[in-house]
């Protein structure tokens, strides 16, 4: 099994599934998105499964600073958003093959590990 991580080092749930794979001895891959940002095919993925709105962190700093609260964007732009400003993503994501999870989702990581 191996994993990929796209998050940020600041961020304490990346943090956290850095540790609960290394724990496990799971192989993983981590993509710091402050270095290189995900790819809009990458993101379009997670956005199939889960929905645009899942990825958008309305709580970030980033989020306020740009003023985004009262935005009404389409998807196509907040796709566009979203790789230019990765610190408005949920962090974090995390991919394993064709399974993917948003924040912090330990049941399903340990779901992962048992099939």
């Amino acid at each position: 099994m191996e994993v990929q991580i796209f998050g940020v080092k600041k961020s304490a749930d990346t943090r956290k599934a850095l540790r609960f794979f290394s724990e496990r001895r799971v192989k993983t891959h981590f993509v710091d998105l402050t270095e290189r940002a995900a790819s809009a095919g990458e993101l379009q993925r997670f956005v199939q499964k889960f929905g645009l709105t899942r990825l958008i962190d309305k709580t970030s700093r980033r989020y306020q600073e740009l003023g985004l609260g009262h935005a009404r964007l389409s998807d196509e732009t907040w796709l566009s958003k979203l790789v230019d400003e990765p610190l408005l993503l949920s962090m974090p994501l995390v991919r394993n093959g064709k399974l993917l999870t948003v924040g912090l989702a330990e049941e399903d990581w340990k779901r992962w590990m048992t099939a």
